[in-house]
């Protein structure tokens, strides 16, 4: 039931506590990280890249955009057919899920919102470039609490100014013959509310959520089904433990995957009875995290429903995070790097072999500026072509980057024959075996240059057969990195920097050790830890026993002491600096006296050139 208070009323009881504070609110989703767990989060991750930061000076406001769009809806096309005409897509991102929204705010000027994160005013010859730039559909984050003014006292009526600017943008999109979709995003965290222990918390965001979509459904009820409605972005799983004034959430994760379930469950009930086309919209489906590793688990659940193959799932990827979203690792493309992509995106098929279409509502390497990292081309090239070959629809993740707003196009010329190569345009007037067989020849092509691709002499391959030590290593400020996780991967690395690895033969002493000179000094640590592959399947219950580490030739003397441990059974880790642990493991094995997941502690000052860890392994009984 929507929950609407008189705003005139509340705003005259509060004029005088507004008059004292005007709190400005800086929204932001860096601290999404979801995908980092699979290699990649969020949340976000990606959506904190803000590039541009020069909105146009002038206010505009928004008019009334007709659109083409003729209302109709193909009920006998399913989500997996739609999924080839979305095409490749692309994200409005930075600017309507831009946060601005403040308690008691009375007056709300969408604009306002749309540029307060660097964001130019979107117009519809921008929109028109997206098209002629080889993107078939746009998706477009949107921040519902920035039009309500007082959301927190129950209030969750939405400012018809900011409905009618989100609907305008929709109209450019439809205008320029694309499909369109639209969420609740971010939205300043609210999400965590749903797992309050407090039930009068809860039960508010559950009306919150329903008043939301029983607005938004009801505008958009008799566009045509190009309009996409999706349920969440990336809060639909461990965001729903996010802090609300100081509490966080109680939820373990096996409810988290019950309560992200029974939200999508009710956000398609809700359409589904809310008039006009909506009884037989396509809606996508947020996964648990948006994470891929962690939707295809039997425990996240499509909804049921009253149409049939009108519903689609939306993952994001932005793996391996080091990658897509740090500087730590500037390069992609070895082996190691295009099985993972590979076997990510081909697990997704759970949902196609179930008829569910599947959208990558972000994806992107990360950059503040028109010119791509380096092997973006390769890593976009690989990406693409998993999703021709499994007929996913791609939602590249931009902020005014790669492609331009105001020029209207992507600059970089390789970037530009990438994508308009890869639009529906182009691809419609071949078969779908044609176009799967082509993708299947672009990833061997990708895979046999990468087998064939020299590394650095006296390097230490990855084997099934073989225990690799070597340290796991990122820095404070997140620009260097090497290989960091329990899959040794010594070509997962800051480019310049040399490391000393060294097989693990039987017991007896060893040494592994960073070299950073060559790459530029490390500031600190994040997260470090001695890693030996493969140490639990051919040694198991070994032990490790640290016997020096120096830093910068220097001794260190650890603050506390350590454990040997494994968190995937396979590789044996000896944490160093873990603050992802907060306890030593029931499991742990050979632990020391006052042992921590943090016995090295560095600030982000420090200086590390060079790091050598020193220890004996111990072989088990």
């Amino acid at each position: 039931m929507v929950k609407i208070k008189p705003k005139k009323a509340i705003a005259f009881l509060l004029s005088s506590v507004m008059a004292l504070t005007a709190l400005a609110s800086c929204g932001d989703e860096s601290s999404s990280t979801s995908e980092s767990s699979s290699g990649g989060s969020s949340q976000s991750g990606g959506e904190g890249s803000k590039a541009d930061n020069s909105a146009d000076a002038s206010s505009t406001t928004a008019s009334n955009v007709q659109s083409n769009d003729d209302g109709s809806v193909n009920e006998s096309l399913t989500s997996l057919e739609l999924q080839r005409l979305m095409g490749n897509g692309i994200n409005l991102g930075n600017t309507m899920e831009a946060y601005t929204h403040y308690y008691g705010k009375e007056d709300i000027y969408p604009d306002e919102s749309e540029t307060s994160w660097g964001q130019p005013i979107t117009t519809q010859e921008m929109v028109d470039g997206m098209k002629a730039a080889g993107f078939d559909s746009l998706r477009v984050p949107v921040a519902w609490t920035n039009a309500m003014s007082y959301y927190e006292d129950g209030n969750y009526e939405i400012d018809s100014a900011y409905l009618d600017r989100v609907e305008e943008i929709v109209n450019y999109a439809l205008n320029a013959d694309m499909y369109v979709i639209i969420n609740d995003h971010w939205d300043g965290g609210w999400w965590g509310r749903f797992g309050q222990k407090d039930e009068s918390i809860s039960s508010a965001a559950w009306d919150m959520y329903e008043a939301m979509w029983t607005q938004i459904a009801d505008r958009f009820k008799d566009y045509s089904d190009k309009v996409i409605f999706e349920s969440a972005n990336e809060e639909l799983g461990d965001r729903l433990n996010d802090e609300i004034d100081g509490v966080k959430g109680g939820l373990s994760i096996n409810k988290c995957y019950e309560m992200t379930n029974k939200i999508n469950q009710t956000f398609v009930d809700l359409i589904r009875k809310s008039g006009g086309n909506n009884d037989k919209r396509f809606l996508l489906i947020a996964g648990y995290n948006t994470d891929i590793a962690m939707t295809v688990k039997e425990k996240f659940q499509m909804p049921s429903d009253t149409a049939k193959d009108k519903l689609l799932v939306s993952v994001h990827y932005y793996t391996p995070w080091d990658y897509c979203g740090t500087n730590g690792v500037n390069s992609w493309g070895s082996g190691k790097d295009i099985e993972e992509q590979n076997t990510l995106l081909q697990s997704l098929t759970r949902f196609t072999d179930e008829g569910y279409g599947v959208v990558i509502g972000e994806y992107a390497v990360l950059t503040n500026s028109s010119e791509p990292k380096q092997d973006t081309d390769k890593f976009y090239t690989n990406f693409l072509a998993n999703c021709d070959l499994y007929g996913y629809c791609p939602m590249l993740w931009d902020c005014n980057n790669l492609y331009q707003r105001r020029e209207g196009k992507i600059v970089n010329e390789d970037m530009a024959k990438l994508f308009l190569d890869k639009s529906y345009a182009n691809e419609k007037d071949k078969s779908l075996d044609d176009v799967k067989k082509d993708a299947q020849a672009t990833l061997d092509k990708i895979a046999e240059d990468a087998a064939n691709q020299l590394v650095e002499e006296g390097t230490i391959m990855p084997d099934d057969n073989k225990a690799i030590a070597w340290i796991m290593y990122q820095s404070k400020d997140y620009s260097k990195t090497y290989s960091v996780g329990d899959s040794y991967d010594p070509t997962n690395k800051t480019a310049g920097l040399k490391a000393t690895n060294v097989e693990i033969t039987g017991a007896g002493d060893y040494s592994v050790s960073l070299d950073f000179t060559e790459c530029g000094s490390a500031k600190g640590i994040a997260f470090s830890a001695l890693g030996i592959s493969n140490g639990e399947d051919l040694f198991p219950g070994c032990t490790v026993t640290i016997n020096k580490v120096l830093v910068n030739g220097k001794e260190y003397e650890l603050g506390s002491g350590y454990y040997t441990s494994s968190d995937d059974k396979h590789c044996t880790r000896v944490n160093l600096y873990n603050a992802y642990v907060s306890d030593v493991p029931a499991d742990a094995r050979g632990a020391t006296d006052n042992a921590t997941p943090t016995p090295m502690s560095f600030k982000s000052t420090d200086v590390i050139d060079t790091l050598e860890i020193q220890f004996t392994f111990n072989e088990g009984n």
